[in-house]
């Protein structure tokens, strides 16, 4: 019998942070693992997912492409799990889930490829500066075991995930010298997962 959760990555992509969040769940599940250039770009996952990029999630029917919007698709459609906070977590989890997808994603995207936004420009990207987007995210998670809430939920997986994923960018100076500043506390962990 086929699994209702098809996931679809590749171990070198942002599919680590959704194999996270599905060992999270605890549902069974098949993994598809597909090639850059070759498979990704197969008629049969472009069907899938038009962009030919990974992670997708198949469920009864339904794709969700896109990490944090797995993860909070995923926190949602399997309520035992626990992973979506009760209503007075609700604000700061929603609001840091889609920061790190937003702002903190765009602020590392374009550091990494080099480019850094003119000043008389920067008004029009949703970050900033890059100093500034990691700096919120700094204190965001500073002294703070959750995110969001009293326990551990989809931001966490979403949000650990990419600040584990900054600080193995060696180039990231800056964000070492940021985040070296004070102690965070914040490391969130609930089930152990490998990568891949």
């Amino acid at each position: 019998m086929p699994a209702d959760l098809i996931f679809y990555t590749n171990p070198q992509s942002r599919g680590q942070t959704v194999r996270w969040m599905v060992e999270e769940i605890g549902a069974p599940y098949e993994t598809v693992l597909l090639e850059y250039g070759t498979t990704m770009k197969s008629a049969e996952y472009l069907a899938i997912n038009p962009m030919g990029k990974v992670p997708a999630l198949a469920h009864k029917g339904t794709v969700v492409t896109e990490a944090p919007a797995i993860c909070a698709y995923l926190a949602e459609a399997f309520p035992d799990a626990g992973l979506k906070p009760d209503s007075d977590g609700l604000a700061d989890y929603f609001r840091w889930l889609f920061f790190a997808a937003g702002p903190i994603e765009a602020a590392f995207s374009n550091q990494a490829a080099g480019f850094v936004p003119p000043e008389d420009k920067r008004a029009t990207f949703g970050y900033g500066t890059f100093e500034l987007a990691i700096e919120t995210l700094e204190g965001a998670v500073t002294g703070k075991r959750f995110i969001a809430g009293h326990s551990f939920s989809a931001a966490d997986v979403y949000v650990g995930s990419m600040i584990n994923f900054l600080r193995d960018c060696q180039d990231f100076r800056v964000w070492a010298g940021i985040m070296g500043k004070k102690e965070t506390h914040y490391v969130p962990t609930q089930g152990a997962v490998d990568s891949g």
